[in-house]
């Protein structure tokens, strides 16, 4: 099979905002308790956060991290995390029926969020509470000093401000799952009200407020285009959540799912542009899609252990065991993010250790990279600059959720400052190489050019404690340079990364 791919240096699609490499913690199984943080792990630093874990992350370079949830956060008291641990109430948690002990709160995420080289992204509660436990909150974490909350946070042991700017206006509240829920116009009320105090404590402050949980929801897209009509002139952006299944263990089709979040992020720009017209606005909302992985593995299993358990604390939840046919799909996600950069300005993997996360820990024991680990982590390494307007030629195939489903899944990022064109490509077809010709105009002389390629003839294949190298990345030498052109053959089902320095 052939591809023919070009990129001009004129024709490209948005500047990528780092934020598009974010990352999740919620408060839920072991994300958190045994995941960050584990008090006496060997590698433990003073505030009991695991050195191991952060060395990973770390690595990962992820920009910003969302914090507490998720399902969790609308029904969650954050005054419950701050004070002495050994003052702090254990609280039930009505999102995954689990007890929650506090011992991690605001505190110590935002001195774990600095140790990883992450800023924070906060969530308020507009479930069980509102507005006035928002404008405190935000008090507690901005504010200079000379007020309750501001004070409060100073004998907590915090004198200065964290001055965190992200903010999310609640959880999914378009699902009747979430503590609660409301109707669209009742959430566009609150979430309006409540950015309103936001601002007028801080204007800069950047707010996203909630759309649609997934676009199979049957209040979607209304629920974004009501929503927005009650919130379009005090927020910034508006949430979007999806994860990617494959019960039917169908490759082709699961690896089409991609193209149901292009027209996902598509409909709801649409409908952004059609309430910014009927405003006559000036202002431009843009997409934060802040939660997203393949999540199935372990998901069906897990809703009826819940029902069976009686309030455990950190309990194995949602630990998804990744194999290589996943790290297919991370690749054709990030790329439709960096396709649609122009709209989809934050992103964030969900989540980040342990809970369907790139990262695994062993409680006292060790940590390892999960297969979506790598995809995910050349995206945010290489994947900054400026997006490119490819024109890809390639055989497609029909699949349920498109009829013209190209074999060739690629996006590409020039990054000016480093001298570098970055190029991701999947190879959506199981039997037949591909050999790509990537034609570059108007970018200068190329000097040389790597290709990073994963690729395992098992599909199932996976990274565990045992084997955690057994899906991994490897550098070959089988691209060619020829002019300003590279030719590369990939093989069935791969993953590569091709990288030409100018």
């Amino acid at each position: 099979m052939e591809a023919r791919v070009v990129a001009h240096a004129r024709y490209t699609i948005a500047d990528i905002d780092k934020r598009l490499y974010g990352s999740f913690l919620e408060h839920l199984g072991r994300a958190v308790y045994t995941g960050i943080y584990e008090p006496g792990h060997p590698t433990a630093d003073k505030n009991g956060m695991r050195g191991d874990v952060l060395d990973l992350v770390r690595e990962l370079n992820t920009p910003v991290c969302r914090y507490p949830g998720g399902n969790f956060v609308s029904a969650y008291n954050w005054e419950d995390g701050i004070g002495p641990r050994d003052a702090r109430p254990t609280r039930l948690d009505l999102a995954w029926r689990t007890s929650e002990s506090n011992h991690v709160g605001i505190h110590e995420f935002a001195e774990w969020a600095a140790a990883a080289n992450t800023e924070m992204m906060l969530a308020v509660n507009l479930g069980s509470r509102g507005l006035d436990s928002a404008r405190s909150f935000v008090e507690y974490t901005n504010h200079p000093g000379g007020t309750y909350w501001s004070d409060l946070r100073k004998k907590n042991g915090r004198a200065d401000p964290w001055n965190v700017r992200l903010w999310c206006l609640g959880n999914e509240m378009d699902g009747p799952w979430q503590v609660g829920h409301k109707s669209a116009a009742e959430y566009g009320h609150l979430a309006n009200e409540t950015a309103k105090a936001m601002r007028a404590f801080d204007d800069t402050l950047e707010l996203i407020v909630c759309g649609s949980s997934h676009s199979d929801m049957p209040t979607y897209p209304q629920w974004e285009a009501t929503v927005l009509e009650e919130t379009y002139d005090q927020v910034d952006y508006i949430s979007l959540h999806m994860y990617f299944e494959n019960y039917e263990k169908n490759t082709a089709e699961f690896l089409a799912l991609p193209e149901k979040l292009d027209r996902y992020i598509g409909t709801v720009s649409g409908v952004i542009d059609y309430v910014k017209g009927k405003k006559r606005s000036k202002r431009n909302v843009k997409i934060s899609f802040d939660e997203w992985n393949v999540w199935y593995h372990e998901r069906r299993s897990d809703a009826i252990r819940m029902k069976e358990w009686d309030w455990p604390h950190a309990p194995v939840l949602l630990e998804d065991i990744y194999n290589f046919e996943d790290v297919l799909q991370v690749g054709c996600i990030l790329n439709t993010f960096i396709r649609r950069s122009d709209v989809v300005r934050i992103a964030c993997i969900a989540q980040l250790v342990n809970v369907i996360a790139p990262i695994m820990t062993m409680p006292g024991g060790g940590s390892w990279r999960q297969t979506i680990y790598y995809p995910f982590k050349f995206a945010s390494l290489y994947g900054r600059g400026t997006a490119l307007h490819l024109d890809v030629d390639c055989a497609s195939y029909r699949a349920d959720v498109a009829d013209n489903v190209s074999y060739l899944d690629i996006s590409g990022v020039h990054d000016g400052d480093a001298g570098t064109l970055t190029f991701f490509a999947v190879n959506r077809h199981g039997d037949e190489p591909m050999a790509i010709d990537l034609s570059l105009e108007g970018f200068g002389e190329a000097k040389s050019v790597e290709h990073t390629l994963i690729k395992h003839q098992d599909l199932e294949a996976t990274n565990t404690r045992e084997n955690p190298d057994n899906v991994k990345p490897e550098t070959t030498d089988d691209a060619v340079l020829s002019g300003n052109s590279v030719q590369v053959t990939v093989p069935p089902y791969s993953y590569s990364m091709i990288i030409v320095r100018l």
